[in-house]
């Protein structure tokens, strides 16, 4: 373990309170404990439990079955982030639809598209647009700049999610959260002060050693004040007011919708869809896509483990059926997925 804050790390061995149950929601924050291995250092009574912080491992079956069909049906080149290619659908991941013929690109940015687009104007591009607050600008960004340019070949396919209301559906599933540090970068500290005012309790995080035991170790004393809270513990890059000109242009662009998460369900108001005057761009509306429902493999657990309820290997898959070499699972396909550290810490 990297050198830490030792009055906190004191604090925590020495905790007698109550059973503490505290969820992290980040998958960078889930590799960071496996890698600094802070769960060896945590006393019997403090346990920490992965949340659904991977937006790849969240992302519904249905989603990589429509991204397939805009492939294969549509002959759509599919521009994405890297982690999303070998997401399994019902039938085929996106390496698959490569395999039979389909044109899937990854790119670092959906900006990347746009140039795509305009390089090659016979073709119609549509970006993955895959992820929680912090990469929903860069898609409005790269929706904005294909307006200006006047292209009809670039398109987003919209699987955004916002955390709020997640925690919300969560509450109850733990004592308090770690809250991610690069999401509340974008937020800033209002919505986890909203959160506490309806009994949701946390502390933003950062990701070293040092930061995560500290955040816990503020958890535990903000825990016997017997209150709601929300501390930012990580104040070296979380401002009180996070990225209001990101912010603002999100909302100018995109409104809030029901979305799907994997192991959770429907949950209101947490997704983002382009608004009606941006919908040239929404890759739904703009190839008339029909309803498509995904079916999973109903071996993997991956929704079970999303919501904290199992670990990885009590999935029979893990380890076995389901490696990183081979996945069948989200989970084991995402650098930031729960399965992923598991195995790559404890195998």
């Amino acid at each position: 373990m990297m050198k830490v804050n030792q009055k906190a790390l004191e604090m925590i061995q020495n905790y007698s309170g109550s059973p503490v149950r505290i969820m992290e929601v980040c998958g960078t924050h889930t590799h960071a404990i496996f890698e600094h291995g802070i769960r060896s250092v945590l006393p019997d009574r403090i346990k920490l439990i992965s949340g659904p912080g991977c937006p790849v491992c969240v992302t519904e079956t249905d989603y990589i079955d429509e991204a397939v069909w805009l492939a294969l049906e549509k002959g759509c080149v599919i521009t994405t982030f890297g982690d999303l290619v070998r997401v399994p659908g019902t039938e085929m991941s996106l390496a698959g639809a490569r395999a039979h013929g389909a044109d899937i690109r990854t790119v670092y940015t959906p900006l990347d598209a746009v140039e795509i687009a305009v390089k090659e104007p016979d073709k119609q591009v549509v970006f993955l647009s895959v992820g929680f607050e912090t990469t929903v600008p860069i898609s409005c960004l790269a929706v904005q700049k294909a307006k200006e340019r006047g292209l009809t070949n670039f398109s987003l396919l919209t699987a955004n999610k916002t955390m709020d209301e997640a925690y919300r559906v969560l509450k109850g599933s733990a004592d308090a959260f770690l809250f991610p540090g690069h999401v509340s970068t974008y937020t800033g500290m209002q919505i986890y002060r909203d959160l506490a005012e309806e009994g949701i309790s946390g502390a933003v995080c950062g990701f070293t050693a040092d930061e995560i035991l500290t955040a816990i170790a503020v958890i535990l004393v903000k825990l016997q004040e017997k209150k709601p809270f929300a501390v930012n513990c990580y104040t070296r890059v979380v401002t009180e007011e996070g990225m209001p000109a990101g912010r603002a242009l999100v909302e100018k662009m995109m409104q809030p919708c029901a979305a799907r998460w994997r192991g959770i369900g429907e949950i209101p108001g947490s997704g983002l869809m382009l608004r009606p005057e941006y919908e040239d761009f929404d890759a739904r509306i703009k190839y008339q896509m029909p309803h498509i429902e995904g079916h999973p493999n109903p071996a993997c657990r991956c929704g079970e483990i999303l919501m904290g309820k199992v670990k990885p290997f009590e999935c029979p898959l893990f380890g076995k059926v389901c490696t990183p070499e081979h996945p069948v699972g989200a989970c084991m396909v995402s650098s930031e997925g729960t399965c992923s550290a598991y195995y790559k810490y404890s195998i």
